[in-house]
């Protein structure tokens, strides 16, 4: 039977695209994706993940009930009440008896930014707890905190992907767009169509990297030398826009002299990379007028991401291409409100509006948005792996919101040993995640198509996500579970269960910040399909009030948000990974997403079409390390670091460095690739360092089970190694 019912545009769940999809609930109960043409960033397209993305809302693994931990050591169904009391009770007596920093909160990158906010505000205010941090630490962060030294403010792009195809020429860095975000590829492509030329820095001949006009694979950890190494060409072939430099920028001299000490030979024996390749893609960006510079979790992933990144911002600079049209530097975003969850609050460090904690301005006005006393406001705390870390010790109770740390986090057997060590672990989430399965009480809450909600793109375009379906009975949001707790917790007014009061809220919070969404509403979101900020609320002047702000969809192009208006070169220096090869350890590992998965997978591998086109994680590796080992394609093969053992089969490729192995990281128990990583941590960003460790390669002659099963963690009580 046809279905009549009327479509709800909104957006899709997963990444930072916030690729727009219309949504028609139908008489048996599903939901049908259909395209929706009008929304610029996809213009109807949608990846296998975004076209699938409602099997999750009826699945047979959602929860539906809040689930209690017995006496028996399992977790069986309650009652709202009792786990709402359970929650708030055992909140309150770590709190009294340990201290209010005894208390964690733990975010996600996922969530809208009402409940980024809201989750900031319950920490602060209903806890009073600094150690709160999110997911979001794990994925942008050194491109945040280069872009903020560099320019005076941090947003993913600062154009809108609009611009990429009438540039001149892309660098990216570190990124596979072709499997991450795949409806983006069409911008570069048809870059290359319009005569641009596009540079891809991978250590993998990924999918992305087969359709540019030059690829480099430099040895993974070494993304820092490339780039210095392209500046001291540029520098020696008398390509600096001299008049930019003297313009718009400061410190060059001493970017210029840390530049010059990485000349070309020298970063070929670093990277890999031949001087002729170093030498043709400084060619290629510096030939056309406009060219820019993107990075993803590649260079950004590193204990040096933050000096890495400001290789790159360093390298834009000298050559006039940031703060002009068609020009600039830009970090593409991976979760799907990564740019709003960092915004808001549920940062250590940061205020609603990108606020520093540690700004007595800033303090007050948010404190007097939420009606507190400014001193009342804990100071900065722990970084997300930090905090993990300090699981079990100084932090005795958590709460997790919109996050699989179990999966997802570096040295993830440790942060699973440490999770378990808890006195107690809360966990709201959609299905029972392999840290949900952990927990003391978990919470069913709604999904994206259940709820409204606003989210920040990587553009920094801000967007209304619209409820399209009733929730199923038994299952309440984000927002009614912090009510709900706070009202337990002493602090009954301030916490609005509904969306839109939120957000009003908010948007006093930014006002006059960095991030400022004074002048969005729900209203203009729906109407113009989006708002990019800053968008201050209209001045009132002598002759009235002037109209609406139309938001910045173009930052810097008069001047940066530094107090005089230029940009800051960094002066940087290669230096090792935090962990190089050696005899025992003399394999490289870096990992990564596949397009059929996304982050923890805890949804997309109950979705029988993307399970079945990725059923399980992989060890990626060369024909000759293959062949040393004397491992055939599918054969089970141990990757080995300081810190744990995975294993997965072999998937043999030329398309990879002969010194290096990949794996995906969406799966947990024995092929958890994030068992390997390494938590060396970026001294600026706190940072982990996903992206390069080193492993060992064994043979394995036992059969594999299948990998990635969900709900594999297990009793939180029980023994695990690291």
């Amino acid at each position: 039977m046809q279905n009549t019912a009327t479509p709800t545009p909104t957006h899709c769940p997963y990444c930072a695209l916030q690729c727009g999809m219309n949504l028609t609930p139908a008489a048996d109960g599903t939901v049908e994706v259909t395209e929706r043409a009008d929304f610029p960033v996809n213009r109807g397209a949608l990846c296998g993940k975004g076209r699938t993305a409602p099997a999750v809302l009826a699945s047979d693994a959602r929860l539906t009930s809040p689930l209690v931990r017995g006496s028996d050591g399992a977790l069986v169904p309650a009652s709202w009440d009792e786990a709402l009391g359970r929650i708030a009770g055992n909140l309150d007596r770590t709190r009294a008896e340990h201290g209010a920093d005894a208390l964690g909160v733990f975010g996600g990158g996922g969530l809208t930014n009402e409940k980024a906010y809201t989750l900031g505000k319950f920490a602060r205010v209903v806890l009073g707890t600094s150690q709160i941090d999110y997911n979001g630490r794990f994925c942008m962060s050194s491109a945040a905190a280069a872009g903020t030294k560099a320019f005076g403010l941090d947003r993913g792009l600062p154009f809108p992907l609009e611009d990429i195809p009438r540039t001149g020429c892309v660098i990216l860095v570190g990124s596979n767009p072709a499997e991450t975000m795949p409806p983006s590829l069409r911008y570069f492509t048809e870059l290359r169509e319009n005569g641009g030329t596009l540079i891809v820095v991978d250590p993998r001949r990924t999918k992305t990297a087969e359709q540019a006009d030059l690829h480099l694979a430099p040895r993974p950890g070494t993304d820092l030398a490339l780039a210095l190494g392209m500046l001291h060409l540029v520098v020696a072939e008398g390509r600096v826009d001299e008049s930019y430099v003297e313009e718009r920028t400061a410190g060059w001299e001493d970017a210029r002299a840390a530049a010059m000490a990485h000349w070309p030979e020298y970063v070929e024996r670093i990277t890999g990379v031949s001087v002729p390749e170093l030498r043709e893609a400084v060619r290629l960006f510096c030939a056309p007028d406009a060219a820019m510079v993107l990075t993803a979790r590649g260079p950004e992933q590193q204990a040096k991401g933050t000096d890495t990144v400001g290789a790159w911002i360093n390298l834009c600079l000298a050559t006039g291409r940031a703060g002009r049209p068609l020009s600039g530097y830009g970090c593409l975003t991976g979760q799907g409100n990564g740019q709003g969850g960092r915004e808001h609050g549920q940062k250590a460090d940061q205020l609603p509006g990108y606020r520093k904690l540690t700004d007595p301005a800033a303090r007050r006005h948010v404190a007097g948005v939420w009606g507190v006393d400014p001193d009342s406001l804990p100071g900065p705390g722990r970084s997300a792996y930090e905090l993990l870390d300090a699981l079990g010790t100084d932090i005795r109770s958590l709460l997790v919101m919109g996050s699989n740390p179990v999966v997802s986090a570096p040295r993830a057997a440790h942060v699973e040993e440490r999770l378990r060590s808890l006195d107690f672990l809360a966990v709201c989430d959609v299905v029972l995640s392999e840290t949900a399965a952990l927990a003391d009480v978990v919470l069913p809450v709604t999904q994206w198509a259940e709820e409204t909600g606003t989210t920040t793109s990587l553009e920094g375009r801000v967007l209304l996500r619209r409820r399209a379906i009733t929730p199923p009975d038994g299952v309440r949001s984000d927002l009614e579970v912090l009510h709900g707790l706070a009202g337990r917790l002493g602090v009954e007014k301030g916490f609005p269960t509904e969306p839109e009061e939120v957000f009003e809220e908010l948007r006093r919070a930014s006002a006059g910040g960095p991030a400022d969404y004074s002048g969005i509403d729900y209203r203009r979101l729906a109407e113009e399909g989006g708002v990019f900020w800053p968008c201050p609320a209209p001045e009132e002047t002598a002759a009235g009030v002037t109209g609406p702000h139309p938001g910045t969809a173009r930052l810097f192009l008069d001047r940066f948000a530094t107090d005089d208006g230029r940009a800051r070169f960094v002066p940087v220096s290669h230096r090792p990974s935090a962990e190089e090869p050696d005899d025992e350890y003399p394999v490289l590992l870096t990992t990564g997403r596949v397009v059929a998965q996304y982050q923890s997978g805890a949804q997309t591998r109950r979705v029988a079409e993307l399970n079945a086109a990725a059923p399980g994680p992989f060890v990626e590796l060369h024909p000759r390390l293959a062949a040393r080992l004397g491992a055939s394609e599918g054969d089970p093969l141990a990757v080995v670091s300081r810190r744990g053992r995975a294993v997965a089969p072999a998937r043999i490729t030329t398309g990879i460095r002969p010194d290096t192995v990949f794996m995906p990281f969406h799966w947990p128990g024995e092929g958890r690739a994030n068992t390997l990583t390494n938590p060396a941590l970026d001294p600026t960003s706190r940072m982990p360092e996903f992206k390069v460790c080193a492993v060992r390669l064994e043979t394995v002659t036992a059969p594999l089970a299948r990998g990635g099963s969900p709900g594999t963690a297990g009793d939180r009580r029980g023994d695990v190694g690291d």
